[in-house]
């Protein structure tokens, strides 16, 4: 399942690379997403009690959304990694992720749009891909040379040939092919 997410991942990474569909600009997601909540929660009556508790209804509405949906990636995650072992390593490990990014979050508190959101999600679509690609192995009994540490030669693997596609869809996207 890892390796399918990790190439959906790497696949618009490289389209977005290649030119063929946009670059996502979080800059003016956040931005337009800003101005709609703003004009939402200014148009709403607001409640003298409720406000007290929540301020801003609609951006707790969309900071638990968010939060739960990538919660249950972190448990879909954790249980998949878990599946052939003990499930303590796996949630063990989802805690520490979970303390190490509210951490920084809290640190750092910079604007997303600071983050090269395209590059990190080249990155983890990549990522994705190799560590996939080498537990489907294991799956399937694949002796893999060096054992865990084949996971590097999968990552830089999955690294060219995703590069070379990027050359490729962008070589063939400026040269349509003659339909006749």
């Amino acid at each position: 399942m890892i390796l399918l997410f990790g190439m959906r991942w790497l696949r618009k990474a490289i389209l977005r690379a290649a030119g063929l569909i946009p670059l996502h600009d979080e800059a003016a997601a956040f931005a337009k997403n800003t101005a709609a909540m703003r004009a939402a929660n200014s148009s709403a009556p607001a409640k003298a009690a409720s406000a007290f508790l929540i301020p801003d209804k609609l951006a707790f509405a969309a900071s638990f959304h968010i939060t739960m949906l990538e919660g249950a990636e972190v448990v879909f995650l954790v249980i998949a990694l878990g599946a052939g072992g003990p499930l303590a390593p796996a949630a063990a490990g989802a805690a520490l992720a979970a303390l190490t990014v509210a951490a920084l979050g809290l640190a750092l508190h910079r604007p997303l749009a600071r983050v090269p959101e395209n590059t990190l999600k080249f990155i983890v679509g990549v990522l994705l891909s190799a560590f996939g690609t080498f537990w489907v192995g294991e799956g399937a009994a694949v002796a893999w040379p060096g054992s865990d540490l084949a996971i590097l030669s999968l990552i830089a693997l999955w690294l060219i040939v995703a590069a070379e596609m990027v050359a490729v869809t962008r070589a063939r996207s400026t040269h349509p092919a003659v339909v006749g």
